[in-house]
């Protein structure tokens, strides 16, 4: 019998000082049975960073051909392909024929080895890419719980994560930007 995702219902309170953009967000995340906590609050944060419209979750681990996280148009094509983690370049090279827009957050230890082997394939590509501190993440990901609130304000390349069991501020690095 398969093992059941986890899930986790968060209130979030975002003040995107870099957009003006304010919002309350009402998240439900499945923690899928092969993914960290880490994992998890990475795909938070990016959900955040790039809070809009039409922004939405996708099946994630459990369906290869969607992204973490998208948003799609009413015509349902994707506008915006969010991928956390350390995709493989065909994946990204893919999922830059299918969205005008990609953004990759990369966030754990291999990081730096991902975009040392990948950087050059990368630039090639029209993507966006930034790493996440991984200790950072580490943090964030200790003061989770399965229902709860919390305030995450976002200025300059970090966001600062306030909960009931503590706070911490997770900066990141741009390694690829394209407008």
């Amino acid at each position: 019998m398969a093992i059941k995702p986890t899930i986790y219902k968060l209130r979030v309170s975002l003040s995107d000082l870099n957009r003006d953009y304010y919002d309350l967000l009402n998240l439900t995340i499945a923690l899928h049975p092969s993914e960290t906590l880490e994992r998890m609050m990475a795909r938070v944060l990016a959900f955040c960073i790039n809070a809009q419209e039409q922004l939405s979750f996708t099946k994630g681990l459990s369906s290869i051909e969607e992204p973490d996280i998208w948003v799609r148009t009413l015509d349902d094509q994707i506008a915006l392909w969010i991928d956390v983690g350390e995709p493989a370049t065909d994946r990204v090279k893919k999922a830059s024929r299918l969205a005008p827009k990609v953004s990759i957050y990369s966030f754990n230890s291999k990081s730096d080895v991902w975009w040392q082997q990948g950087q050059s394939k990368f630039k090639q590509l029209n993507v966006s890419v930034f790493r996440f501190d991984w200790e950072s993440v580490q943090s964030l990901a200790r003061l989770v719980e399965r229902t709860m609130d919390c305030s995450v304000t976002i200025t300059g390349d970090s966001a600062y994560v306030a909960t009931q069991l503590g706070e911490c501020e997770v900066p990141w690095q741009v390694l690829q930007v394209v407008s």
